[in-house]
C-alpha cells in the first residue's frame, strides 16, 4: 500500500473525541501515516464537513492530520454504478448509490487500503478490498 483511504467514521471519532473509538482511530491513523499517505475523497469530505462551521476549520484539521483530498477517478465512479446495480438486484431498497459504494470503489480502483469501522457493506460488495478495521 502506498496510500490508504480514511473513512469518515474514523475522522469523526477524532473530531468528536468519541469516548469508545477516538483512541483506536488515533492509533491506527498514526500507525498508517508512518508508511502511507492518508487520503479522503469528496464523499468523505462532505460527510465530515457537517461537524465544522467554516471550511477553513476543516481544511486546517485535515492539514494538521496530514490528510490529503483526492478526486474519485472515473473508473471508480463506473464501478460504483455496477456495485449499486448488484445491491439493487440483492433487494437493496435505496434508490441512489450509497456513499460507502463510492468510497469502496475509489479505494479498490486506486489500490488503497481502507481504514474504517463500518465493514459490512465493504465486505459484501468489495470482498478483495484490504480493510484496516478494529479486531
Amino acid at each position: 500500500m502506498n496510500g490508504v483511504l480514511v473513512d469518515s467514521c474514523v475522522l469523526l471519532d477524532l473530531f468528536t473525541n468519541d469516548p469508545l473509538w477516538a483512541d483506536w482511530s488515533e492509533k491506527v491513523l498514526d500507525k498508517y501515516s508512518q508508511t502511507n499517505t492518508l487520503y479522503i475523497n469528496s464523499i468523505i469530505y462532505t460527510e465530515v464537513s457537517i461537524g465544522f462551521n467554516k471550511i477553513e476549520e476543516l481544511e486546517d484539521a485535515l492539514f494538521q492530520m496530514g490528510v490529503k483530498v483526492v478526486e474519485i477517478p472515473r473508473e471508480a465512479l463506473f464501478l460504483t454504478g455496477k456495485v449499486f446495480l448488484k445491491y439493487r438486484r440483492n433487494k437493496g431498497t435505496k434508490t441512489s448509490p450509497l456513499p460507502d459504494f463510492f468510497i469502496g470503489a475509489h479505494a479498490s480502483v486506486a489500490m488503497f487500503g481502507l481504514i474504517t469501522r463500518d465493514v459490512a457493506k465493504y465486505k459484501t460488495y468489495f470482498p478483495h478490498l484490504p480493510l484496516i478495521k478494529p479486531n
